[in-house]
């Protein structure tokens, strides 16, 4: 697989925020999002070609992992890797951005899939795999990145339409100003989690953390 970054912190984002992680960022996306914050890693040939063992072995001990991009189903080896990180007794959150196909995704409680549902700030709202929702379980998270009101308002409404059993975490665009959204849940009451990107509270707009 091509690896862009790859580096040990703690969880920025959703169900595992705040736990000590090693990060895999694959290179290479199909998306093309306005406000994204890894824009750096797209692009398929930037990073190193790498063998899954060598991969494995940056990882060493640690129990919790990210695999993540870029999109990193992008990568052929990707369930490959993934059955590896398993068999290693790892728990892995596999970051995807919700437009391809998760019946690629071994099966395994140990895979906690975080998947995206784009909206319309994003440019990409049109380009979702609906079919994997029905895949995601309460192991799971079903994340919305949210820029403003009309966002939130598509976020609701795909909600109600999609009724999902998982958890769904709403979080801001930048990841930190969550203000906004925390007042609009609050206020309509909605069954969700509001998370910052903790990482950039921590350490500012930067890479490898």
């Amino acid at each position: 697989m091509r690896v862009v970054e790859n580096f040990l912190s703690l969880q920025g984002e959703g169900l595992k925020i705040g736990r000590l992680t090693y990060f895999i960022r694959a290179a290479g996306c199909n998306l093309r999002c306005s406000w994204c914050d890894t824009a750096f890693s797209q692009d398929y040939s930037v990073g190193k070609e790498m063998s899954i063992p060598e991969v494995m072995g940056l990882i060493g001990d640690v129990e919790n992992v990210c695999f993540t991009g870029g999109e990193p189903l992008e990568q052929a080896d990707a369930p490959e890797f993934l059955k590896a990180l398993v068999e290693a007794g790892k728990t892995v959150v596999l970051e995807t951005n919700g437009s391809k196909d998760l019946s690629i995704v071994p099966d395994s409680d140990r895979i906690i899939i975080s998947m995206d549902i784009k909206c319309p700030s994003s440019g990409m709202q049109d380009r979702m795999f609906l079919p994997n929702l029905e895949r995601l379980t309460m192991k799971d998270q079903l994340k919305f990145v949210i820029a403003d009101e009309k966002d939130l308002a598509y976020a609701e409404e795909f909600l109600k339409q999609h009724p999902v059993k998982t958890n769904v975490i709403f979080s801001a665009v930048g990841g930190i100003s969550i203000r906004f959204l925390a007042e609009e849940v609050v206020a309509k009451k909605l069954d969700v989690l509001v998370l910052p990107q903790l990482h950039k509270l921590i350490w500012g707009d930067k890479q490898g953390v």
